[in-house]
């Protein structure tokens, strides 16, 4: 088997409801075709919306494709469904990891009997994953007792708790907070390098934790792939770009800048509480930057910093879609 997760020309379309009160089909994966060894922790990077989630469940066997065809430890996805479903697990942030009147203990031990563990090695498995994700102290408190990042540490225990050959995390550290998140993470990385006969395919719209975790990246865009490779062979495509991030003071639309010649794409955030932007603009070359910086410095507005950052995953998604990943 050369390839642990596997897709070919995979497309997926949708209809649309009728309480949108328009006809016709939504396309959520495009034509798209990623293959995955045995061993890699393989990131999916891109929007909300764009498709990712959609590709893990035709992985996973909860959606049909549409068309083309998916294999999971070579497995067919479709044809061969139960055999995909006794070697994964699927880890999805925001997940409810249980029922709220068990405790943390009973919903992990209720889990391994579905996964037909062994009574001895789900005890030991317990212990060792409420320990990985900072559960320790929480066995015996009922579900609906934790806060939400603790009930998605208690969803990332549930997902490692058969020891899946193939492992799906859809934005596993969503809602935890920076150091939570960062444990998560460790946690995945290690598992992997310990046991090089697991794969892992994450999703998720946090660069940062694409650049941590994965061996490869691949870039997807409503529902297609535009790119994969390694992080460092992915910001390699910026040697020739120009990136530039500026602090602006108040908030305004930007997208006036696209219409300056040499501006290959932006992307802006603004911060409420401080009445700041921060945008980052990806230029073909240092030419266009001094008609950028006019444009900024228009009454009532006022550059407070500008910095030429090292490149990032977002400027390569900058540079391939014209815009960022919000």
């Amino acid at each position: 088997m050369e390839y642990s997760v596997e897709s070919r020309n995979v497309s997926r379309t949708f209809k649309k409801g009728k309480n949108e009160g328009i006809e016709g089909t939504v396309r959520a994966l495009d034509d798209v075709s990623i293959k995955i060894r045995s061993g890699e922790l393989f990131g999916l990077l891109g929007p909300n919306g764009a498709g990712k989630t959609t590709l893990i469940k035709i992985f996973c066997t909860l959606l049909l494709p549409s068309k083309g065809s998916a294999y999971v430890g070579g497995h067919d996805v479709v044809k061969d469904a139960d055999s995909v479903r006794r070697i994964i697990n699927m880890i999805s942030g925001g997940e409810t990891p249980g029922y709220g009147i068990l405790t943390v203990n009973e919903n992990l031990w209720f889990f391994s009997q579905l996964y037909g563990m062994r009574g001895d090695i789900a005890k030991g498995r317990i212990k060792e994953l409420l320990e990985a994700v900072g559960l320790a102290d929480q066995g015996n408190t009922r579900m609906n007792r934790l806060s939400s990042g603790m009930k998605q540490r208690l969803n990332v225990a549930r997902g490692f708790m058969n020891d899946p050959e193939v492992l799906f995390l859809d934005e596993p550290t969503l809602g935890l907070d920076v150091i939570s998140a960062k444990q998560i993470r460790g946690y995945i990385r290690k598992w992997v390098n310990t046991q090089p006969q697991k794969t892992v395919l994450l999703t998720t719209h946090y660069m940062a934790e694409a650049d941590e975790l994965c061996d490869r990246v691949g870039i997807i865009h409503a529902g297609r792939v535009v790119a994969c490779d390694t992080p460092s062979n992915l910001k390699d495509m910026m040697k020739n770009k120009t990136v530039f991030q500026f602090k602006v003071a108040g908030e305004s639309d930007f997208t006036r800048l696209n219409s300056i010649k040499g501006v290959v794409g932006l992307s802006w955030t603004h911060h409420i509480e401080s009445d700041l932007s921060t945008l980052k603009v990806v230029l073909a070359d240092q030419a266009a930057a001094p008609e950028v910086e006019s444009a900024l410095r228009q009454p009532g507005s006022k550059i407070l910093s500008l910095e030429t950052p090292e490149p990032t995953l977002e400027d390569v998604f900058i540079h391939l879609v014209g815009k960022g990943l919000e």
